[in-house]
């Protein structure tokens, strides 16, 4: 998650406004180091520099901005049905990337949250595991370590 600079309407007129946090997909070079990548908030679309876990810095003019990855650049790198399932759940551009990351690295048997619900009995949703390059299951889960 980073933090950008902005505030969500119904925390501006808040004595201590809560930043608005958006998801980004980081990837981690051989050293442990997070490869730098530009991103942009999902909510007033600054850009930001991504230089650790959980860092960013703003950036600067608009000509960075071309740089950022979107939904539709990484859909052209993603099977048809995996792209559809994204779109469906209206998922963030950080899982369309981490979607193309499992793929790419045949990292077969992870998953991406599709939808979470939480209540008192603990946490509920959907996931899409990737099984094979071109073989994908969405599933069901049910998580009771998250109960208070």
């Amino acid at each position: 998650m980073i933090e950008c600079h902005c505030v969500l309407p119904q925390y501006r007129k808040s004595d201590n406004p809560v930043f608005h946090q958006f998801p980004v997909f980081s990837e981690i070079d051989d050293a442990g180091v997070v490869v730098p990548k530009v991103v942009q908030c999902n909510n007033c679309g600054a850009v930001h520099r991504v230089v650790d876990m959980c860092v960013s810095e703003i950036a600067l003019g608009k000509d960075e901005a071309k740089n950022v990855l979107t939904k539709r650049d990484v859909s052209f790198s993603l099977p048809k049905d995996v792209v559809s399932l994204l779109e469906e759940y209206q998922l963030d551009v950080a899982d369309y990337e981490a979607a193309k990351f499992f793929i790419e690295n045949e990292l077969w048997g992870r998953s991406i949250v599709l939808s979470r619900e939480n209540d008192k009995d603990g946490t509920s949703g959907k996931i899409l595991t990737f099984v094979s390059r071109d073989r994908f299951k969405v599933e069901p889960f049910f998580d009771r370590r998250f109960v208070e």
